[in-house]
């Protein structure tokens, strides 16, 4: 089985406002808005600008207790995580554990663009939290 990511499937920035974020990437810098996700649950906004191949999501705070909040209390906004695509999650989380990753969650669960994803934790990945979504590449 062929772990190997096929592509940066996009970008995560953390932006505490999401109007200021489109503000810069789509009017300043003429990414296309695709659309924006609420995600209730996880207490987030996303909007999706693709850029060619991959896409920059803009992640945005429903409340104070979003999966994003603590990041932006400590760091303020920026890049938030690099989603690499694979073929088979469950694969590529094994192969990433047995090399060392630390995989947040007991498994796989739904991200905002509806596919599979899985997050390494950033002590053991050089400071970067990476997220890997599962989506045939063909």
């Amino acid at each position: 089985m062929n772990t190997t990511p096929t592509c940066i499937n996009h970008l995560g920035i953390a932006v505490p406002n999401l109007e200021a974020g489109l503000a810069l990437w789509r009017d300043a810098l003429g990414l296309p808005l695709e659309r924006i996700v609420e995600m209730p649950d996880r207490g987030l906004r996303i909007a999706f600008l693709p850029c060619g191949p991959t896409t920059i999501e803009l992640i945005a705070p429903l409340h104070d207790q979003s999966e994003v909040s603590k990041f932006l209390a400590e760091r303020g906004g920026g890049l938030h995580h690099v989603c690499l695509q694979v073929d088979d999650i469950a694969a590529a989380s094994d192969h990433a554990a047995l090399h060392g990753l630390r995989m947040l969650g007991e498994g796989p669960k739904l991200g905002a663009e509806g596919y599979p994803v899985r997050f390494a934790h950033p002590k053991t990945t050089a400071g970067a939290l990476v997220e890997l979504l599962e989506k045939s590449s063909g």
